[in-house]
């Protein structure tokens, strides 16, 4: 979870957050539902009533999409995929899954599982109406997340990434051609083409009255471009490190203190003089572990001059590490898959330098320079 997220609790030992822009979306539901969609189907309610149930609306819709994204994580976990998060935002949720499906198979039933529990959710509710058909409130709660949930699933079934019906074309062509980067890239291309078709139709709608709808589509649009295109982009770096070693990016060049300094001797001296973010501790000839300017961060200022660094370290045992003759490529996937911006490079118990994202940015603009 980054800081612009919420912490929720975990489901299943999956963390869940909740995204700042969250809040505006529900601000945006509940007025719709309150002064829209409720007074026109139902007449004759008290105000409060409208506004209470659009509220509820509102939270109950995104009850149906965590439910939509565990059904993803659900069967990635099947699969043996690691699921580092979910987190619900202003569009909706993102199963944030730790690794590519194994097998065209494994990516069809993970793409195919969240709009699966979407329709069934639909049914399951709409099989529990007669029950409330007294009580006015729940009836219509019930009766729009009907239609909520069948609309996020055809929603999701758009044949193009990231929607989840661009992960089912992708298995489509991967099981067809065998090459999971090519049937990737068709499915982001397909996800582009029709990301510029929303942002066509919603900027038509602007121009011909209904404003509020063309922006919301054009927007939407955006969006899915802007993550296709980010999926592109990917499958670009992947071509431009494949091949590539850890040694041929690494830092050979690390920062090292010892174990007994100090944090307010580590700032002064090394972080404010040298511009350093992240040291290797050493009592010594031997690494003990590993600090970064985040962790120093998290200590508070009045305990920097009597706090050493190997207090505030990450011990070498617990820190993800990596070979000098690794792929570039994975090393890049471990970053992401555990939140972190360096890795120690090291053999045998021996550090041979540091790996950063800067490292390999700086790496790939020299690729670029070359024409590599």
């Amino acid at each position: 979870m980054d800081r612009h997220t919420i912490p929720l609790g975990r489901i299943l030992g999956i963390p869940i957050g909740l995204d700042y822009s969250w809040f505006l979306i529900f601000i945006l539901l509940t007025w719709t539902m309150a002064v829209g969609y409720y007074p026109a189907e139902f007449k004759n309610w008290p105000t409060t009533q409208y506004w209470v149930v659009g509220a509820a609306t509102a939270i109950m819709l995104f009850v149906s999409v965590l439910l939509h994204e565990l059904g993803h994580s659900v069967v990635a976990m099947h699969y043996k995929i690691p699921v580092r998060s979910i987190t619900l935002f202003i569009f909706g949720g993102i199963s944030l899954i730790g690794a590519e499906p194994p097998n065209a198979a494994a990516g069809f039933w993970i793409a195919i599982a969240g709009p699966v529990v979407s329709f069934v959710l639909a049914v399951l509710l709409s099989l529990t109406q007669p029950f409330f058909a007294g009580v006015a409130p729940l009836l219509a709660l019930f009766k729009y997340l009907v239609y909520i949930n069948v609309a996020i699933g055809l929603f999701n079934l758009i044949p193009g990434f990231p929607l989840d019906g661009g992960g089912v074309l992708r298995a489509i062509v991967w099981s067809i051609n065998h090459n999971m980067r090519r049937a990737t890239l068709i499915a982001a291309n397909v996800g582009r083409f029709i990301a510029y078709l929303f942002i066509f139709f919603g900027v038509w709608q602007i121009f011909g009255g209904n404003f509020i709808n063309g922006m919301w589509i054009a927007f939407i649009g955006w969006f899915l471009e802007s993550a296709a295109r980010g999926q592109v982009q990917q499958l670009a770096l992947h071509d431009m490190l494949a091949g590539r070693k850890v040694s041929q990016a690494m830092n050979r060049q690390y920062a090292a203190i010892p174990a007994d300094t100090t944090l307010q001797h580590l700032v002064d001296d090394h972080i404010l003089g040298s511009g350093r973010r992240s040291f290797v501790v050493k009592r010594g000839d031997d690494v003990i572990g590993l600090l970064t300017l985040h962790h120093i961060k998290d200590v508070p200022r009045s305990e920097w001059p009597v706090m050493t660094t190997a207090q505030a370290m990450i011990p070498i045992e617990q820190t993800k590490r990596v070979r000098p003759d690794e792929e570039l490529w994975t090393a890049l996937e471990e970053m992401d898959r555990d939140g972190v911006n360096q890795l120690p490079v090291m053999v045998d118990g021996q550090i041979q330098g540091m790996l950063s994202r800067e490292d390999i940015i700086s790496y790939l603009r020299t690729l670029r320079e070359f024409g590599a």
